[in-house]
């Protein structure tokens, strides 16, 4: 099974920097008509001028946590490329906090975002891609989404659900045309902390996390995005790539009640 790119359009959310914008990039290089969108205009401009000469695109300025704004969305990209074939739900944010320390309200921003993004995303594109019988979600995850981390409590119960989601609808569209794709990136050197928030209580478990940055998010976002196309042209279901991904997959699945000890000793 190898999928190709080529004249297929292509939706990308978070295209404005790391993951996003490599997917992007790399997606224009494979000839991939592409809807791209971000919130943050100046990001997604950059990544446009950064595509491939001849590259069909169109920018698009979006907040993914806005329901209305992404079923407006979806309906705007049907009428500039006249369907759509592939999703990429990859915008996401960070939320630093333990549980007992992060607030309500700042729970809400990060599922908004991260859980909130990915379901309105695959709800407001799936229906073009059932009635062409052609179609592919991708959903971006984590290995949080795998295992569960101090200090990432809103970010963690996201990532999970987007994975929930994600395995859902290997089920529910078998037979359709239309599949789905669950990506667990670990230790990708992106903005993400940048574009995330450390919570309003943070303390000195908040403060051990944030210092783990440098160690941790050390692959690139392209190695990321060129696993991802990778795994998505060979129609795999799931997509397991960068700094101790695969470790903490098969720990989630060998240790499901103790992976916490060993983990420690990785970080």
């Amino acid at each position: 099974m190898n999928h190709s790119f080529k004249d297929k359009v292509a939706v990308v959310t978070g295209a404005g920097s790391g993951i996003g914008r490599a997917l992007a990039l790399q997606l224009g290089a494979a000839g991939a008509r592409l809807a791209l969108s971000d919130i943050d205009a100046s990001g997604l401009t950059q990544t446009m001028r950064q595509l491939p000469a001849g590259t069909e695109s169109r920018g698009y300025a979006l907040d993914v946590s806005s329901r209305e704004a992404v079923f407006n969305h979806a309906e705007d990209v049907e009428r500039d490329f006249g369907t759509t074939h592939f999703v990429f739900n990859n915008a996401g944010a960070t939320m630093i906090g333990t549980f007992e320390h992060t607030e309500i309200d700042e729970i809400e921003w990060q599922l908004g975002i991260n859980l909130w993004g990915v379901i309105y995303g695959s709800k407001a594109f799936l229906p073009m891609m059932l009635a062409q019988r052609e179609g592919c979600i991708v959903n971006v995850s984590s290995v949080f989404g795998f295992v569960g981390y101090p200090a990432q409590s809103a970010y963690n119960i996201s990532k999970f659900g987007v994975r929930g989601l994600t395995e859902c609808l290997w089920r529910e569209l078998e037979g359709t045309g239309v599949r789905a794709v669950c990506v667990h990136p670990g230790g990708i050197k992106t903005n993400i902390e940048r574009a995330g928030r450390r919570c309003r209580l943070a303390g000195e478990q908040e403060a051990q996390f944030s210092a783990l940055g440098d160690k941790l998010l050390t692959t690139a976002p392209e190695d990321c995005a060129a696993a991802i196309l990778k795994g998505v042209r060979l129609g795999k279901k799931r997509v397991v790539t960068g700094n101790q991904a695969a470790p903490l997959f098969w720990l989630s699945r060998l240790m499901p009640n103790s992976y916490h000890s060993v983990v420690k000793l990785i970080a």
